[in-house]
């Protein structure tokens, strides 16, 4: 039985694809520097601790790759800040180019024939048509869109000189957290919305801040695309299952299709919660379009996807009972 790469496993996203995973009983092995990731997330799999922005990491890649027969790799393994990426382009170019370019390498000298990376509507830029189908021009706006861009176009160039076949899954917003209340978001600092609004509604954090209440929007604040969690991990698995068929690469968004704004969001934590959010309205955060909505009927046509949280307030929930059963997060840190 082939084993599976997964970097970036232990991270938010990547946990909940490798529990995914190891459900449908696949031989998972992680790669993360756990600066973001957490150990307490994958058990059950050989976690190696490596950051793929080191030199060093290639003797690490090439022990591994060499140790087991890998068929594919899912690749998690960026940094995922905007405004981290506008104050040090550097760390983000490193990681996120550098790191996995090198992870290409490895492949390439050990026979790995696969990857599916995790990409982001951030490539997108600006939306000049919502829902944004697969179709709209790449133009990203801020270094952390561009450096997932270069990583999509470094894809298309192994796959023409060394025939790697890929995926990208250009997510929207991921939310919630795993049904069991095991796996959910434990980000430090924590930057999304739906954990941040049910802090500041549990007492356990501060007052939420709202970027632009002035957007031409129906209450003026920022509408979002939030795909849960788990939706987002079948349909990793389901994608691995495609590229095992033999199948070109392809390029899918990973989204609802339904759009909701961050006061919608705020009145659904305050109704499931039955306590008020404190908030407070700050200017608008440069480069943060109004609307951004994903088309998605590439992948519901062609692997029969379909989100089952497809209810913000059951993505929500998920969110709660995780906090509600770790309270402090993962403890390891």
């Amino acid at each position: 039985m082939a084993a599976v790469l997964v970097t970036g496993g232990a991270g938010y996203v990547g946990s909940h694809t490798v529990r995914e995973l190891l459900d449908r009983g696949e031989k998972v092995f992680v790669i993360d520097d756990l600066s973001e990731g957490h150990a307490a997330a994958v058990s059950g799999t050989t976690l190696i601790e490596a950051d793929l922005s080191q030199e060093s990491t290639s003797s690490v890649l090439d022990d591994l790759l060499s140790s087991e027969k890998f068929d594919a790799v899912l690749h998690f393994g960026a940094k995922a800040y905007v405004g981290e990426s506008v104050s040090d382009p550097e760390k983000y170019y490193r990681n996120n180019v550098g790191g996995g370019l090198r992870l290409l390498s490895s492949m390439v000298r050990h026979n790995v024939p696969a990857l599916i990376f995790s990409s982001t509507c951030a490539t997108y830029g600006r939306p000049q048509s919502t829902p944004i189908e697969e179709s709209h021009v790449q133009q990203p706006i801020n270094p952390y869109g561009r450096t997932k861009l270069i990583f999509e176009w470094l894809l298309a160039d192994f796959e023409h000189a060394h025939k790697i076949r890929y995926a990208n899954l250009r997510y929207f917003n991921a939310a919630g957290a795993h049904e069991s209340g095991e796996l959910g978001e434990d980000h430090r600092p924590e930057t999304h919305l739906i954990p941040l609004a049910c802090d500041a509604a549990l007492g356990s954090g501060a007052d939420l801040l709202i970027f632009g209440s002035d957007y031409e929007t129906a209450d003026g604040t920022g509408i979002r695309d939030y795909v849960h969690v788990q939706d987002l991990a079948n349909a990793h698995v389901k994608v691995l299952g495609q590229l095992r068929s033999g199948s070109n690469s392809v390029s899918y968004n990973i989204g609802t299709g339904t759009g909701h704004s961050v006061l919608q969001v705020v009145d659904a934590v305050e109704k499931i919660t039955g306590r008020s959010v404190p908030r407070e309205f700050t200017p608008r955060r440069q480069g943060d379009p109004a609307r951004l909505v994903a088309a998605s009927s590439k992948i519901r046509s062609e692997l029969d996807w379909a989100p089952k949280f497809d209810k913000l307030q059951r993505i929500i929930e998920t969110a709660l009972t995780f906090k509600e059963r770790h309270p402090d997060g993962f403890t390891e840190k």
